[in-house]
């Protein structure tokens, strides 16, 4: 029977994807991401090198993920703020993405990806002064970043919520409370900008 190296990848990077998101880089075991996938962990170097660039191949893969899942549709606030509500969804059904550009943050000096980053980020800015064209580019910038770090917050300061709501656990509820939270605030601060 041969070999499916594609399932091996695959079933490799979906437990390094949990074990990186629970874990962060300096805490995840490359023996955990093994067992989990059922693979040798001598598979792991071959495919992917070191632990530190599994980590970067994890992250790029998530990002890119969410770059293609996730698009500026429309015209108007209503375009921003739609962004904004499918954005906070995609976090809440993927929640790993949170937590590794969090981790990512903490542990590591340079961004992954960042080429391809800088280019998605472009690629909303330039989406987000079409719907609005009164934005500035700078403002498109920093709505964008607003938006992302309030929806990506959600998923990865979760003890905040207890702290200020007394909340101990999330519930589709106290996502959809959340949501209209964020949405306000992009609303508040969109409007804010355009004037």
């Amino acid at each position: 029977m041969a070999w499916d190296t594609e399932k091996t990848k695959s079933l490799l990077l979906d437990a390094a994807t949990a074990e990186f998101s629970d874990f962060g880089l300096a805490g995840a075991r490359v023996d955990r991401i093994a067992t989990t996938a059922g693979v040798n962990k001598e598979r792991i170097y071959q495919y992917f090198g070191k632990k530190d660039e599994l980590f970067g191949i994890v992250l790029a893969r998530q990002l890119a993920a969410v770059m293609d899942e996730v698009s500026i549709t429309g015209e108007g606030i209503d375009a921003v703020v739609g962004y904004a509500g499918r954005v906070f969804d995609y976090q809440v059904a993927h929640p790993e993405l949170a937590r590794l550009t969090f981790w990512e943050g903490l542990e590591r000096d340079e961004p992954t990806a960042l080429e391809t980053r800088v280019a998605g980020g472009d690629g909303k800015v330039r989406r987000l002064r079409e719907a609005l064209p009164a934005l500035s580019e700078d403002d498109a910038r920093e709505l964008l970043l607003s938006i992302l770090t309030l929806c990506d917050g959600w998923q990865v300061l979760r003890t905040m919520d207890r702290v200020y709501t007394g909340t101990a656990e999330r519930s589709s509820k106290r996502n959809a409370a959340r949501r209209r939270a964020v949405l306000a605030m992009i609303e508040a601060h969109t409007r804010e900008l355009v004037g």
